[in-house]
């Protein structure tokens, strides 16, 4: 017995291999017989034979079909009668519409153009995205239920349906519900218009809150569907309008990411030397800039110009922040007014140092792959990458620099200047030499700052200018050389700007921003954290 199940599972084998030779061959020949069809001048002629080859349900139909759509189909005398056109240049090749064989140039002349009606485009599409269906690739067959969706007509809704038995991939087969269900929504009686409705609650995908409201905007609509749809887009509106918030509330965490990225450095030297630097924002610029230059140096290793990048720009910007305070600086300490004065002609300077070397335009820095597009977490709700890296890259830099200052010889010395200069100089610190390393080690944290910001914004000889002002009222309001005060105040700042922006705008949030902080100032004028320490009370 086991020897006779063997034989007849062999021969069922052989069948069914036989069969779906057979099939293909078939289709193959529908698909050659079709094609003389294509080139006849009848309109009815040419939906029959636009029909044959769609009721052949070859995946190797689609380039025939797509080509007649986009106008890439051409008749002409020969074997065969059909042929796909792609032109290089001046010089014109003809492609097999079904084997995708080269059968080489061919003159524009013995060629002729097949036309289409926009009922017969309409159809195509249709028939396009039903064949799509049956492709491999998933990413095929979501797009095709997609386009399937816009149009939910019988023969795309029976497609869905036969599709969605054999579908395995998780977000296909979501897509093709969600497709029948809208298709429900259209064509469907009461009762499936229910089971639709029923389904679409709670989805956030864009073509579900369409397709009720489209709904609610038909005439004679069945009372218990329209109390049921109104309820469903109520709760889909509110849904979204929570989407919404927590996408505000990631945009303003960014925001403040690079705002304390932007500060962090300033906090160091406001704090520790009382020098107010204009300059600062410049120093950003020469991080984005350095970053610029990485890229260009590593044109094939663009994924890892980044990891060269962030130390590049630290040690550029911390050398000239040493250069600054070594022949500059250190001649004006406990005049504030004239260190701001020099620090902006140290400003223009670098701007134009910029210009000179390297361009007066701005200049172009591309994101990697692994910083590009979005991680999505729903259908209503997308984090890009790039900024999602850079809020996790501006907390690794603070703890970086809160290990440096609290574990430290030089985060020692620091915090002992920064607390009592007179004292510290009395137990053997070189202020001197401390406050270099300061405004070095402030000036090449905002050289990183300005490579997470070329990942964000353009980058130009002014852009440090759009950050400078943003960056001392971080430090204010946070508290004066308090690094924890600057991480909170940054952060508060960005999230209560995204959320004015959507009913203040852009420049009326600034500007409410600013007027908070006057506020604030007047009841705290040290900020959240005030410093402590004897000089803190000079």
């Amino acid at each position: 017995m086991p020897r006779s199940h063997c034989r007849i599972s062999r021969a069922i084998t052989a069948i069914a291999l036989l069969g779906l030779l057979w099939l293909g061959a078939a289709a193959a020949d529908t698909l050659e017989d079709a094609l003389p069809g294509l080139a006849d001048r009848a309109l009815p002629v040419k939906k029959q034979a636009v029909a044959a080859i769609v009721a052949a349900g070859e995946v190797r139909a689609l380039p025939i079909l797509e080509g007649l759509l986009v106008g890439d189909l051409y008749a002409r005398e020969g074997d065969p009668p059909v042929v796909l056109v792609r032109s290089a240049g001046s010089v014109v090749r003809s492609i097999h519409p079904i084997t995708g064989a080269d059968l080489g140039e061919v003159d524009r002349a013995s060629i002729k153009k097949i036309t289409l009606t926009n009922a017969l485009r309409t159809e195509l599409r249709g028939a396009i995205a039903a064949l799509s269906l049956g492709s491999p690739d998933p990413q095929v067959r979501l797009h095709s239920a997609r386009a399937l969706m816009q149009d939910p007509n019988p023969a795309a809704v029976a497609a869905l349906r036969a599709r969605l038995g054999q579908e395995r991939d998780t977000r296909v087969r979501a897509t093709l519900d969600l497709a029948m269900a809208v298709a429900d929504l259209q064509v469907g009686t009461a009762e499936s218009q229910r089971a639709a409705i029923a389904h679409l609650d709670g989805s956030l995908y864009p073509e579900a809150r369409n397709a009720l409201a489209t709904l609610l905007a038909t005439d004679a609509l069945d009372p218990a569907v329209a109390v049921a749809a109104r309820q469903a887009l109520a709760g889909i509106d509110a849904r979204v309008a929570w989407n919404a918030r927590a996408e505000t509330l990631f945009f303003g965490l960014s925001l403040g990411s690079v705002l304390v990225l932007a500060a962090i450095g300033l906090a160091i030297t406001f704090g520790v030397m009382g020098v107010i630097n204009m300059a600062h924002g410049e120093l950003m610029m020469l991080g984005a800039y350095t970053t610029y230059l990485v890229q260009q140096a590593m044109p094939g290793l663009l994924d890892y110009s980044l990891f060269i990048a962030i130390p590049a720009a630290f040690i550029v910007a911390g050398l000239f922040g040493v250069a600054i305070e070594r022949t500059v600086i250190r001649f004006l300490y406990g005049r504030p007014l004239e260190t701001l004065l020099a620090t902006f002609g140290i400003s223009l300077i670098l701007q134009q140092l910029v210009r000179t070397t390297v361009s007066a335009q701005n200049v172009t820095v591309e994101n990697p792959s692994w910083m590009s597009g979005s991680w999505q977490l729903n259908p209503g709700l997308a984090l890009t990458f790039n900024r999602l890296y850079i809020l996790v890259f501006a907390m690794l830099v603070f703890l970086a620099l809160l290990l440096i200052l609290k574990r430290t010889a030089l985060g020692l010395q620091v915090r002992a200047v920064s607390q009592n200069r007179a004292m510290a100089r009395a137990m053997g610190v070189r202020s001197a030499r401390v406050d270099a390393l300061t405004f070095g080690l402030g000036a090449g944290i905002a050289g990183v700052a300005g490579v997470a910001l070329s990942q964000l914004t353009n980058v130009g000889p002014n852009m440090g200018q759009a950050y400078i002002i943003d960056s001392f009222m971080v430090v204010v309001f946070g508290g004066v050389g308090n690094l924890w005060g600057t991480l909170i105040g940054g952060t508060v700042l960005g999230v209560a700007n995204k959320f004015m922006e959507p009913w203040a705008g852009a420049v009326l949030a600034k500007i409410l921003v600013l007027v908070f902080i006057i506020l604030f100032i007047q009841k705290r004028p040290r900020g959240l954290f005030p410093q402590r320490g004897r000089a803190a009370e000079g």
